[in-house]
């Protein structure tokens, strides 16, 4: 590639339409589309501990860097529910001379909940069984991302106290190991 390659972000909570995004992304932009939930599925089948959720994140997260060094469009198809997930991935590809190309999706809990039961009901082996209270509690916790966020407008915030870099912080969110 000889354009400037982009990282996009997909943020939103299970069933809002990320995936569906990240599937077109990949088509349209020719980007390497990177899905978590594949690699859990895969890899743990019905079970979807957290510790592994993090390192699995982790790992797909360094071979997107490493892509677009390589100057590859990549798109991460994670929830990114916090701003510092985001701020931290806004970081990192920037100082890999990327652009960054962040999509929010957000539906009503009944549209959710009704395109989770479809998923569920006709395609098992792609997710997990999602309570209603899992639901609220995680949409309780997203950090919604800002206008100025979404468009790149707004600088991307300090890391966090006690971490140097966004790098640093990084490597502390998305464990390179199960601990």
């Amino acid at each position: 590639m000889t354009a400037r390659p982009t990282l996009f972000l997909t943020v939103g909570l299970p069933g809002t339409g990320k995936t569906t995004e990240a599937r077109r992304i990949e088509m349209e932009k020719n980007a390497l589309r990177l899905t978590k939930d594949e690699w859990m599925k895969a890899l743990y089948g019905l079970a979807n501990p957290p510790s592994a959720s993090d390192v699995v994140e982790g790992r797909l997260i360094e071979i997107g860097l490493r892509a677009l060094q390589l100057g590859i469009n990549v798109v991460i198809d994670f929830g990114l529910w916090g701003r510092d997930e985001r701020s931290a991935l806004r970081a990192a590809a920037t100082d890999r001379g990327a652009a960054v190309e962040m999509r929010y999706f957000e539906l009503t809990p009944a549209e959710q909940r009704q395109r989770l039961d479809r998923r569920h009901a006709n395609e098992p082996h792609t997710t997990w069984p999602m309570s209603d209270e899992e639901l609220a509690r995680w949409a309780a916790i997203i950090s919604i991302p800002t206008p100025g966020e979404l468009d790149g407008s707004e600088p991307v915030d300090d890391p966090p106290a006690g971490f140097a870099t966004w790098d640093e912080w990084r490597r502390h969110r998305w464990t390179p190991a199960i601990p």
